[in-house]
């Protein structure tokens, strides 16, 4: 037991320490490469404390699970605050709304669709239905419909450091920093966020939004459509 606790505090240390010394590291590296998301060098950093404590990533991964996974769906519960903030005062709602439902139906058939063109299996079709949403409602999402938990949350998390590596190219011509934000929170949902909020707080809030209702309306109409689809 008691090696267990060191465990995850041991796993818990070395991920802050990650976390927290990639944005230092990060200062250094905008000064010479612009555009690098925040999330990927932590993952770096993760790695090189890994291999210099000589600590086994599946010992680290099987540690760190229980908290993180906790803690994240904390911090996707507080993603109300943001939204509390938010002045929806001459908000284009119906046009917005229209973005967010397109968004939900493309970010799930879409990559369904290629999925199957491609001739992959059923389970990892089923597992593409939930590349759209954050990842606690990704992996519940998945639970429902029966999809390979492992290959969801590979599919989720991938995306989104996609998302946040292409996005400051993509919007290199685009100057409302509402428009990236929803875009961020729409298609790389919790990683797209972060790196949202690191270029202002307007384009956190609105990909917090796009994040939260996208991934409540897929929790909605996906797991009994598929269910249907699939009896």
């Amino acid at each position: 037991m008691m090696l267990d606790t060191v465990s995850v505090a041991m796993a818990f240390i070395i991920t802050l320490i990650a976390h927290v010394a990639a944005k230092y590291v990060l200062k250094y590296i905008n000064r010479h490469i612009q555009g690098v998301p925040l999330i990927i060098v932590a993952i770096v950093l993760t790695l090189l404390l890994l291999f210099v404590f000589s600590v086994d990533y599946a010992t680290y991964y099987a540690s760190s699970k229980p908290i993180f996974n906790r803690l994240l769906g904390y911090s996707t519960v507080l993603l109300a605050v943001p939204l509390a903030g938010m002045s929806f005062q001459d908000l284009p709602i119906k046009k917005l709304s229209l973005i967010v439902v397109l968004a939900s139906l493309t970010g799930v058939l879409l990559p369904m669709t290629l999925a199957y063109v491609f001739m992959l299996n059923l389970q990892t079709i089923l597992a593409f239905a939930t590349r759209s949403v954050t990842t606690p409602v990704g992996l519940s999402v998945a639970q429902i419909i029966d999809a390979p938990l492992v290959l969801a949350n590979l599919i989720i998390i991938v995306s989104g450091i996609l998302g946040a590596l292409l996005c400051r190219v993509l919007f290199a011509r685009i100057d409302d920093d509402r428009a990236k934000g929803l875009a961020l929170g729409l298609v790389a949902h919790a990683i797209g966020t972060v790196e949202a909020w690191s270029i202002s707080p307007a384009a956190g809030r609105y990909a917090a939004f796009g994040l939260a209702v996208n991934g409540l309306l897929t929790a909605l109409w996906l797991p009994p459509v598929l269910l249907w689809w699939l009896n």
